[in-house]
């Protein structure tokens, strides 16, 4: 009886291996991993996340695919978790913050079969790695449209009688209006963000002047909700941010109801929420655009063929801005659709040097930046009457390098 039954065993084993080698679609035993500086709780972490998940919905890619690591430190932390979804099988890792880079880049060196993206780095192009990536996208054109949002808004107060200089006497620096910037670090992804949502306000409302204050963090909300506070003591009556919570919305929410005139811009996410009456837009990202590109090559196997550097917009979708808030002015939405699609076709330019001065000068194409970290200005950007950023076409790098400080913003509190 016992050898009946051991017979019987080896069949039916036998009977499961032959249908295993009949299956028309095989597993993959390879993973993507995912590294995050924050989880679905912060507004930047939580736009990667549904951009993967969106993508991979799209693609078909498995859920238990993709190895998440959340709230992972711009730290030593960072390689730590990338070795460990290598060895859990990864053949593709994304980190999706630009203090995660040197360690993703160590990383990259270290494994040189597995693909390394890091999302707003800036020195894949140098660093030799065939491995290793860099992606952004084209931020500082819904920046730039939701600083339009703003303009808006502050021309409705303007033309209302609401914002004068007799009325509101602390929201003016001379004759300009003040407006206010929440920033976390002194980068240039901020300053070309701030610069972007500067000049969009300013095709609305000439007159303005920015103060941009530093939290030193991509997240704290106590901290923007504080620098928010000393802004609006400032005087300022719009307030945007480049940083990551809902603390500089909330703080304008809170001070709205106490009386103040101010209105917020917000990122990432729409703030809505927690700023009904304030929240005017966010600019925002969809990061599936880039996701769909970079999952479909890993799919295929070809995730080495993934660009090393990799930064669209507003022509393939991948930046937006969220709802329009009620507390926005007549005919924004109308104006929005407007600048879109004159940024789309090329007609409008952010960073056109006719907007703008640095030091009292017009730019021209013989002013350059340092992409090289060498301490030599070896890119010219500067191309038919507009600093062109993130020109991966013209062989420049993805993140942002419009580090450059034009005339009427302020800085304070960097470190």
């Amino acid at each position: 009886m016992k050898k009946f039954l051991t017979l019987m065993l080896v069949v039916f084993m036998a009977l499961g291996l032959l249908a295993g080698c009949g299956s028309t679609e095989p597993k993959s035993t390879a993973k993507v991993g995912v590294i995050l500086v924050g989880d679905e709780n912060e507004g930047y972490t939580a736009a990667h996340i549904d951009g993967i998940k969106a993508a991979a919905k799209s693609l078909g890619i498995a859920d238990s695919d993709i190895l998440w690591k959340y709230s992972i430190g711009e730290t030593q932390a960072c390689k730590d978790a990338a070795v460990d979804l290598v060895d859990s099988g990864c053949t593709l890792v994304i980190a999706n913050s630009y203090g995660h880079q040197t360690f993703m880049q160590d990383a990259a060196t270290s494994y040189p079969n597995v693909t390394f993206v890091s999302m707003t780095g800036d020195t894949a192009a140098t660093s030799g790695l065939a491995n290793f990536k860099n992606a952004f996208n084209d931020t500082y054109e819904s920046r730039y449209v939701s600083g339009v949002v703003g303009g808006m808004k502050l021309k409705e107060l303007i033309d209302n009688g609401t914002l004068t200089k007799a009325k509101m006497p602390d929201a003016f620096v001379g004759d300009d209006i003040k407006v206010g910037y929440v920033g976390a670090y002194p980068y240039a992804e901020v300053v070309s963000g701030y610069t972007g949502f500067f000049l969009g306000v300013k095709s609305i409302v000439s007159n303005i002047h920015m103060y941009v204050e530093y939290t030193n963090s991509w997240f704290d909300i106590t901290k923007e909700g504080e620098t928010a506070n000393s802004l609006m003591a400032k005087g300022c009556v719009l307030i945007s941010q480049h940083a990551d919570s809902t603390g500089a919305p909330a703080a304008v929410e809170a001070a709205f109801k106490a009386g103040t005139v101010c209105y917020s811009v917000g990122y990432n996410v729409s703030m809505l929420e927690v700023a009904p009456d304030v929240a005017l837009t966010s600019a925002s990202n969809n990061w599936s655009v880039y996701y769909t590109y970079a999952l479909k090559l890993w799919q295929a196997g070809k995730a080495m063929d993934i660009a090393t550097d990799w930064a669209e917009g507003y022509e393939t979708g991948a930046v937006n801005i969220t709802e329009l808030g009620t507390a926005c002015a007549a005919g924004t939405a109308d104006k929005v659709a407007a600048v879109e699609a004159a940024i789309k076709d090329g007609s409008l330019k952010v960073f056109d040097v006719t907007k703008f001065t640095v030091g009292g000068k017009t730019l021209t194409e013989t002013d350059g930046v340092d992409l090289n970290f060498d301490g030599t200005n070896d890119c010219f950007p500067i191309k038919n009457g507009a600093f062109n950023e993130s020109d991966v076409a013209d062989g420049f790098r993805s993140a942002p390098y419009f580090s450059l400080r034009i005339d009427g913003i302020e800085e304070s509190g960097a470190k």
